[in-house]
């Protein structure tokens, strides 16, 4: 089987290896597809290299259906059509014990710390296996995890039915984030400063803002009576995005930090105190979070076919990275495992 190694300075090579078969308890798969994230973009660009262990197949966003099952594993059949929860927690430490494995302090994330799925065959433990229904194509299924990230951003923030939500930030996680807390029945404006995400947002049925283009913060008052909204998500990254996060949020209004900042950033925590306003972090997901997230794309609740703008046979990773990089008009790429080079 064919699979694509990172192996350090941006480059990634074609090997042919042979698939392992699965050990008790685990379970190998006929890989499907596979998108690409920010954080396999980070990987590529040499950041993480003292996380990876070159070489390294790298992926943790899937689909595929199952080629064999190992000693003791009965819940799972050849064809059965399934995405992976890519999380393997210790059980011990402290946040295991509390029960949320899904942080555990020696966590594992698979397809980063360990082997992932840019590869024909994969062989995981069935633990983190989550069933897809036959009614979901698996290019759509291969979405499951980064939805599972939007699932479990809404819950944290308590998102709830006629509430005023703003996600700043419209990129791929800030378009699902806006999405899942519409069908949670609340109203959303995305604030993005990128004509082309705009446009993706309308086309998905959100209202999307410019905030280089005018006042946003006029702008939220006439949406809000001047209250302020319920929810913020700050998915931008960047330091005015989570200013205007901050400040657009009403009397004890919750403050949603989805976007990773690598670099400590200043918060006016007067507003926090002068509004009573609740800081949530957000970070992955559990599993009634993916399965949600395989609910809302099996029920075309989350418009997946307007998400993915490109599809790269295996054989060609790194210019599927390339395509995601260079490109204007891209949101999601998916690696095409099936096709033979």
């Amino acid at each position: 089987m064919l699979a694509a190694l990172y192996v350090g300075n941006g480059t990634f090579r074609l090997e042919q290896r042979q698939a392992r078969p699965p050990g008790p308890g685990e379970v190998r798969l006929d890989v499907a597809y596979v998108g690409i994230c920010g954080t396999d973009l980070h990987i590529k660009h040499g950041v993480m290299d003292g996380r990876v262990a070159i070489p390294a197949v790298i992926g943790h966003e899937m689909s595929g259906t199952v080629a064999a099952a190992g000693k003791g594993v009965s819940a799972w059949s050849p064809g059965d059509r399934v995405t992976v929860m890519p999380l393997d927690w210790c059980g011990r430490c402290p946040a295991c014990i509390a029960g949320h494995q899904y942080v555990c302090q020696n966590l594992v994330f698979v397809g980063i710390d360990s082997g992932g799925a840019m590869q024909q065959a994969w062989t995981v433990p069935e633990r983190l296996l989550i069933r897809l229904p036959p009614e979901l194509g698996l290019e759509f299924g291969a979405l499951s995890e980064p939805v599972a990230v939007a699932v479990h951003d809404v819950r944290r923030g308590a998102v709830a039915r006629g509430e005023r939500v703003l996600v700043v930030g419209g990129g791929p996680i800030g378009l699902l984030i806006a999405c899942v807390a519409a069908a949670e029945g609340a109203e959303v404006v995305v604030s993005e400063p990128n004509r082309y995400r705009r446009s993706v947002a309308a086309r998905l049925g959100l209202r999307a803002i410019d905030p280089a283009a005018g006042d946003l913060s006029a702008s939220l008052d006439s949406w809000t009576g001047g209250a302020g909204v319920d929810a913020a998500f700050e998915v931008s990254g960047s330091v005015p995005g989570l200013e205007a996060a901050t400040h657009a949020l009403r009397v004890r209004g919750r403050l949603v930090v989805v976007a990773i900042h690598n670099q400590p950033v200043p918060v006016d925590l007067f507003h926090v105190f002068w509004r009573e306003l609740e800081l949530i972090g957000a970070r992955v997901y559990e599993r009634r979070d993916f399965e949600r997230a395989v609910a809302l794309l099996a029920d075309g609740a989350i418009p997946a076919a307007e998400l993915i703008s490109a599809v790269e046979p295996l054989a060609r990773a790194g210019e599927a990275f390339e395509a995601l990089e260079s490109r204007s008009g891209v949101v999601k790429v998916l690696i095409d495992c099936r096709a033979r080079p």
